[in-house]
Formats: C-alpha cells, sequence, structure tokens
C-alpha cells in the first residue's frame, strides 16, 4: 500500500475519531503590524537579483508570525527555460534540512522517553562502535553538536563508480531483484550488500584527537536504522505517525514518485557523474541515493507549507494543537548553543546564529543579526532553508534549486541571499510584540 493511500486513511481516520491537525493560519502582513509595501518591494528586489545572476531559477518563500503565514510568494521558475513556474505547493528536494525534519524529532523523542541518553557513548546502542578504539567513548551530545571529530563526509559513490566512470554492476543493476532492492534512479538500483559496505567503512573512519567544530553527517546515515531499532517500528512509519501527522504535513516524506502526488516536483541537478541525467524527483545527495533514498542525511522532500508546521512546531516548543508531542525541556535542550566555550555555535542537530552574529554587520552575518539568539535552523545543499525564531515568534522557509544545472551556482551562498530576506522581516515590524 503506498505512502499516499496510508496517509489519506490515517487522515479520514482521524477525522472521524476528532484527532486534531494543525492547518496554517493566513493573513496580511499588516494585519500583524509589518510594512508590507517594504517587505514586497525589499523581496521582489532580492529574488530579482537572485534570478538574473543566476543563483537560482526560481524560489520561493514562507514567512510566518505567531502562528500565522503572513508572506508566501513564489518566483522564477524550475529551469532557466523559463517553462514551468514555480507554484506554492511544489515539491523541494530538502537535502540537509532532512538532518532536522526527520531523523532529530525522532532522537529528540526517544531522549523524552529516556530509551537515549545523550551523555551516554554512543556504542551504548550502536553495537557496531562497541569494539572500535576511537569510537566506543564519543557521546551522542558530541555527535549531534558536530564536535566528537568524525569525518565530515565521505563520498560512497566513488565505490560504485569504475576508473573510467562506468557503474560496478556488481554493486548497480538496471533492474530490480531480491538482492538489488533500493533504487537510485529510474531504472538504476543498489545492491542490498551496499549498506552494509557503507557502514564498514564509516566505522573504519578517522576521528580526530581535536574536538572542534567540524561539520559532520555521517552518522545521520545510521540514525534511521538505529530509530528502527529502539521502537522496532519502520522508520519512515515512525515518522509519520509520530510527527507528520500529527502536524498535518500532507507531502513530506522519501521517495515523492512512488506516492503520486499531484504536486509539481523542482528538478535538483544535471548529474554528469552518476546518473547521467537530471536529478528530478529523486534525492539529489548521492549517499542518501546509495541508500535507496531513505537517510538521515538527506533525502526527505516537501513542500513550504509542510516545513512550516514542523518549524512552527519547534517554535512552540513541541506543542501543536494542545498536543505536547516533545516535551519543552527536551526542545529547548536541543535548540540550545552546546559548546560555545569551544567557540561551536551549533546546538543539537540545529544550527544557530554565529556566536557574534547580533555585532556582525548583515554581509557577515549568518543569519539575519536581529535574529534572537534563541533562534534554530538548518540549510540543505540544493539552496533549501528553515528558521524559527521563538523569542520574535517568526519562521522563515526559503526554497530554491541553486544546484540547477550545476552545483557550482554558488551565487546564494556570495550573496547571502538567505540572510538578507530574512533580515527584511525584522525591520518591516512596524509595531513591537
Amino acid at each position: 500500500m503506498s505512502r499516499i493511500i496510508l496517509s489519506l486513511l490515517f487522515t479520514a481516520l482521524t477525522t472521524f475519531f476528532g484527532v486534531a491537525q494543525s492547518e496554517l493560519i493566513h493573513a496580511y502582513p499588516s494585519k500583524l503590524g509589518f510594512d508590507e509595501a517594504f517587505i514586497h518591494q525589499k523581496v521582489d528586489s532580492i529574488m530579482k537579483i537572485g534570478i538574473d545572476s543566476l543563483a537560482f531559477p526560481g524560489a520561493q518563500l514562507l514567512v510566518a508570525k505567531n502562528d500565522t503565514v503572513i508572506f508566501h510568494k513564489a518566483y522564477g521558475f524550475h529551469t532557466y527555460d523559463s517553462i514551468q513556474p514555480v507554484a506554492l505547493n511544489d515539491l523541494y528536494d530538502l537535502a540537509s534540512v532532512t538532518k532536522v525534519l526527520g531523523p532529530l524529532p525522532a532522537l529528540m523523542k526517544l531522549v523524552d522517553e529516556g530509551k537515549l541518553d545523550l551523555d551516554k557513548p554512543f556504542s551504548s546502542y550502536w553495537k557496531p562502535w562497541r569494539h572500535r578504539k576511537d569510537k566506543k567513548d564519543l557521546i551522542l551530545r558530541e555527535i549531534l553538536a558536530h564536535q566528537a571529530g568524525l569525518a565530515p563526509y565521505i563520498v560512497f559513490m566513488q565505490k560504485v563508480l569504475r576508473k573510467n566512470g562506468k557503474l560496478k554492476k556488481r554493486f548497480v543493476h538496471t533492474k530490480q531483484d531480491d538482492k538489488f532492492q533500493g533504487q537510485v534512479y529510474d531504472n538504476l538500483f543498489i545492491s542490498d550488500r551496499f549498506e552494509r559496505k557503507m557502514n564498514r567503512i564509516m566505522n573504519r573512519s578517522k576521528v580526530s584527537d581535536e574536538k572542534k567544530y567540524v561539520y559532520s553527517g555521517l552518522t545521520f546515515l545510521i540514525f534511521p536504522s538505529l530509530i528502527e531499532q529502539l521502537t522496532e517500528t519502520d522508520y519512515q512509519a515512525y515518522l509519520d505517525e509520530n510527527f507528520y501527522h500529527p502536524l498535518g504535513c500532507h507531502t513530506l516524506g522519501y521517495l515523492p514518485e512512488e506516492n503520486n502526488y499531484i504536486n509539481a516536483i523542482v528538478p535538483t541537478e544535471v548529474d554528469s557523474l552518476f546518473r547521467k541525467t537530471l536529478v528530478k524527483g529523486w534525492v539529489h545527495d548521492e549517499n542518501a541515493s546509495l541508500k535507496g533514498g531513505v537517510s538521515g542525511n538527506a533525502g526527505l522532500f516537501g513542500t513550504a507549507d509542510d516545513l512550516a508546521k514542523v518549524m512552527l512546531f519547534y517554535q512552540n516548543y513541541g506543542q501543536v494543537d494542545g498536543k505536547q508531542l516533545i516535551s519543552a525541556k527536551i526542545v529547548k535542550e536541543f535548540t540550545e548553543v552546546q559548546f560555545p566555550e569551544n567557540e561551536n555555535r551549533r546546538g543539537l542537530g540545529f544550527d544557530k546564529p554565529l556566536l557574534n552574529n547580533a555585532e556582525l554587520p548583515l554581509k557577515e552575518a549568518y543569519p539575519s543579526p536581529l535574529a534572537s539568539s534563541s533562534s534554530f535552523g538548518h540549510s540543505g545543499f540544493t539552496g533549501t532553508f528553515v528558521w524559527a525564531d521563538p523569542e520574535n515568534k517568526l519562521v522563515f522557509i526559503f526554497l530554491s534549486n541553486r544546484v540547477y544545472p550545476s552545483r557550482n551556482h554558488r551565487k546564494l551562498y556570495d550573496f547571502n541571499i538567505r540572510t538578507a530576506l530574512m533580515d527584511i522581516f525584522y525591520r518591516a515590524q512596524t509595531i513591537p510584540d
């Protein structure tokens, strides 16, 4: 049974039994004390600069104040041929934003339930690390704050490609069979053995003795299996049941091609190395694709509305429709800076403002220098960004496919576009809270 049928069935049952689901409220910015003309003029100008400079072919921005969407507008097209305009309900490859929308809420809930301890060695739960001298004592808190000394990234794609660029047939087939179940792309299937190979390589990867902030997504490749182990539930089903359905996220999930959504899916990169075609409807990140598209580091697709619902849930410290899905104490712990003494700005899984952000000019800040120190979020390689500011009650969702047609397009970063867009809404508040 497809995920979309299960979703519709769940929606029908929850409606019948009276379980509330969160839906977004919309209002004009002026109704909540914002200078509407200022917002539209500034946002339109920045988006035009982004499109004209080829930072991205199209994008959209959603901003919520309190629990109300005050701005949601789409710009440009899916690709530079200007054929398909960006629509507000388009599905985007969320890239690393997956980390805070997929495995992280599950880990938070497991900590809340006492099934995980942030300050115990990760090897207490993940057996393959128990006999690895450099990994057996690493604690989950350090891992989630990116200062455990783990390798930043491993390019597993190199293991499935020959020197001439052709795929190794022992790992990738063009037809699905009993030993090649995971789908990498249309007519590309990965060997079931390859995940074990990935795990072995991660187990043997080097760990730095220096405990400082170095971003690493390696354990996010492991977290889905850990979550299944601790919950005795399929990872995707666990997310649906405990978070996406209660939050009313109707399209947030993995493998969108399986669900026959009516939503258009925004393409990412023209992949010249691995899939040899335009990547659309399948995860862009190669490591996630080699795990069959379901991973903790990348793989989620979703709409701006769905992302806003999750970030509002976090902004409200784990509460939705009067129900506390995760205790406020745990959400606050995960969204706080963990190791400021090490010049590490990160929370647990979440990104945070630069430690001296409020003192910086806009061009050097991340995110807006007006964002509170309690704010948090995450960015994604494909050009995605989510952020919540509980102090100012503002949520920002920016979605683009800046990697089209190539990941070499970096002007989204060079122009600091997402920070500039966020800053507009702080400066546009004409009525203080």
